[in-house]
């Protein structure tokens, strides 16, 4: 990975985004500190989509892909008797 000052990537935008877009992620650095990454569309998607909505990646688990049942029932238990603070008698 090239590591670029914000100010040479600022002079050298496209060369910047061309390398990125050729698979070269540019670390672009800060006074020194890393602070942000370019990188291809390709990149980014690989990273952020996983091909599923919500309900289909909430479904999608071993329990159910195996037809596995849990048991997610409760105990009746209420713990401790309830407190009565009516008047002392």
């Amino acid at each position: 990975m090239k590591r670029v000052s914000i100010l040479e990537g600022k002079n050298q935008f496209s060369r910047v985004v061309a390398d990125a877009a050729n698979g070269e992620p540019q670390i672009i650095t800060k006074n020194g500190k890393e602070t942000a990454v370019v990188i291809s569309i390709e990149e980014y998607r690989r990273m952020t989509n996983s091909g599923k909505n919500f309900v289909e990646f909430m479904l999608d688990n071993p329990f159910r892909r195996y037809g596995i049942e849990l048991d997610l029932d409760r105990p009746k238990d209420y713990g401790r008797p309830p407190i009565d603070f009516g008047e002392d008698e």
